[in-house]
């Protein structure tokens, strides 16, 4: 396993926009790029575990194109659109931040170690604020998603049912004062209910990265 480097609110490299959070994380576990933390542009791309084959294809060509604009995408490493962001940075050879719900020595979903492995050597970063032995529960992936949103400065939904984590994210992102954008979907769907319900409560709705890229001139 790769060195973890800590980082505490005393630390150089601590972002300045999760200081600025209710509740900032004490500590942060680091394993890779630590510049990213305070990359001048980031934008969180988050959404559904039970995803559509539109938005694996959604996701991972925002991610793509953004992050060739310069744009640091962060993200959850969840299954799903998580993990479809990430792999857009990937494949335009660009870095990625990943914020995990548990210690960075343990991989969940077991089927992302490979993508992990991607992300570090893509120059990209994996952070947590859990002590190495920490498994993933109901209690940290909510936790961890202010940690999502405070890195960045607007996070875009690309698939969200009614109750969710993801709109758990939201929250705490417009607790924050973040840019929320919207990608709209198949209104039959479930599993797009409340991306389309951000979209009627005032989220900026998002066809193509112009929408966004606007907003970070």
């Amino acid at each position: 396993m790769l060195k973890i480097k800590e980082i505490n609110l005393e630390s150089k490299e601590y972002p300045e926009s999760l200081r600025r959070i209710y509740d900032p994380p004490q500590c942060l576990f680091c394993i890779g790029n630590l510049q990213l933390l305070n990359a001048r542009k980031k934008l969180a791309i988050i959404g559904c575990r039970d995803y559509s084959q539109y938005g694996k294809i959604i996701s991972r060509k925002f991610a793509y194109e953004l992050s060739k604009k310069g744009i640091v995408i962060v993200s959850g490493g969840a299954r799903g659109i998580d993990s479809f962001s990430h792999e857009g940075c990937i494949i335009a050879k660009k870095e990625t931040i990943a914020v995990l719900g548990n210690g960075l020595d343990y991989v969940y979903p077991p089927e992302n170690k490979k993508l992990e492995e991607q992300i570090i050597k893509n120059n990209g970063l994996i952070i947590s604020e859990y002590k190495t032995g920490t498994k993933p529960s109901k209690y940290t992936f909510p936790a961890r998603n202010r940690i999502i949103s405070g890195l960045a400065d607007g996070v875009l939904v690309i698939e969200a049912k009614q109750k969710s984590g993801t709109l758990i994210t939201v929250d705490f992102a417009l607790e924050q004062g973040k840019n929320i954008y919207a990608i709209p979907g198949d209104i039959t769907r479930t599993n797009t209910e409340g991306t389309n319900e951000l979209i009627k409560q005032g989220a900026k709705i998002v066809t193509n990265i112009n929408d966004i890229l606007e907003d970070y001139a």
